[in-house]
């Protein structure tokens, strides 16, 4: 079995490479890096350690790379694969589609076998993105016939992999846990289950309570910890106001859960301990910076902070402490971020009132819009002291 899998980075190697790999795949990476692509050709394997006492060290091999800027060797690639995933970032989604559509293309004119196309992305419907950008470089004729024989069913994801410069550059280290699950209900009849995937009927409460909890959790104390200097998530959550700050968002986002689809009270707390014993691996250093990056998709309406404080508002709750991690989202000020960057310029500019609405898209006169502006003028005057 081949799987194709685009983004050789070290969540694509430590996570949904080894996962594959372990499944049996022969998995082709594909990756615009030179070099990176490069070595998986040469070494045809590479290392995962995991993130524990023991540091359990697993050889990933039978894998290879293509380059992503050769469209013609993308396209093959998909036309001959069992399996095409991704792990690219949502907002790259639409560069790789066209060597998707490529290899689509090509497989519908060689009568090739049903194909499933996962995006494993932070996002809700990545596979649904994904899709879409795909269908634009499709003919209305050619979609009929793809949608008989192509599925993209979404999924969620969840494994703490933090950027990291190891002597062998291919080497990658992850935290033990991970969870992959997919929407089984989009999946085509008589699909090959992968072992390590738990498939589900109905995806959103998984992909929620994983973005509402572990996401926005790990964001906050990424945000709450940068305003007071720290450096890392491990020193940030040391902090006993920080953790409390961030038990409190994550017990907002948990009502919301609770409330919307029906999770036990006693396993949701259970589920949160097990996220907060995440952030402080003492094994798995993360910087704050990395976790806090890219702040305007993470403010964005169907994201992990604005999201759950709408739905939440909607259900008659107030969401006080996610409208705090959204004002200390504004007050992230790392000028190695292009959109950490453009937020502060855009603050300058328009003033924190017409910001906050440009980023959320909550209208001036909505309850949750005042509540981050005056958490903002707060935080930016304290150290959360």
């Amino acid at each position: 079995m081949r799987a194709v899998h685009f983004g050789a980075g070290n969540i694509g190697r430590g996570f949904i490479g080894l996962i594959l790999s372990q499944a049996g795949y022969e998995v082709i990476f594909s990756d615009v890096n030179d070099s990176l692509v490069e070595l998986l050709q040469e070494r045809k394997s590479y290392t995962v350690r995991l993130a524990n006492e023991d540091q359990e060290t697993f050889t990933v091999s039978n894998v290879t790379a293509i380059n992503g800027k050769n469209l013609e060797d993308v396209a093959r690639a998909v036309a001959e694969a069992d399996l095409v995933t991704t792990a690219v970032g949502v907002n790259i989604l639409k560069h790789i589609a066209a060597g998707i559509a490529k290899g689509i293309e090509m497989r519908i004119e060689r009568g090739a076998a049903p194909l499933h196309i996962i995006a494993c992305e932070n996002a809700i419907g990545g596979s649904t993105q994904l899709k879409e950008h795909v269908y634009a470089h499709l003919s209305e004729y050619l979609r009929d016939k793809v949608d008989a024989s192509i599925a993209f069913p979404d999924a969620a994801v969840d494994r703490i992999v933090p950027i990291q410069h190891n002597e062998d550059p291919l080497q990658v280290t992850v935290e033990p846990f991970y969870e992959w699950v997919v929407d089984e209900s989009q999946m085509l009849e008589g699909f090959h289950r992968i072992e390590g995937i738990h498939y589900v009927k109905h995806l959103e409460p998984y992909i929620e309570r994983k973005l509402f909890t572990v996401n926005t959790g790990h964001c906050s104390a990424a945000y709450l910890g940068y305003l007071d200097g720290f450096t890392t998530i491990q020193d940030a959550m040391a902090n006993s106001q920080i953790a409390s700050l961030v038990r409190h968002v994550m017990h907002e986002t948990g009502a919301l859960l609770i409330e919307k689809h029906g999770f036990d009270l006693a396993q949701h707390e259970q589920y949160i301990d097990k996220i907060l014993n995440r952030f402080i691996n003492p094994y798995l250093i993360d910087e704050v910076t990395r976790v806090g990056r890219s702040p305007i998709r993470k403010l964005s309406i169907n994201d992990r902070l604005v999201r759950p404080a709408l739905q939440a508002y909607e259900l008659g709750m107030k969401p006080t402490y996610l409208a705090m991690v959204m004002a200390a989202a504004f007050l992230f000020n790392d000028q190695e971020d292009p959109e950490a960057a453009q937020i502060q310029a855009d603050l300058r500019k328009l003033g924190v009132t017409q910001t906050i609405t440009k980023y959320t898209n909550i209208a001036e006169d909505h309850m949750i819009h005042e509540m981050i502006k005056t958490q903002y003028e707060q935080l930016k005057q304290s150290d959360l002291s």
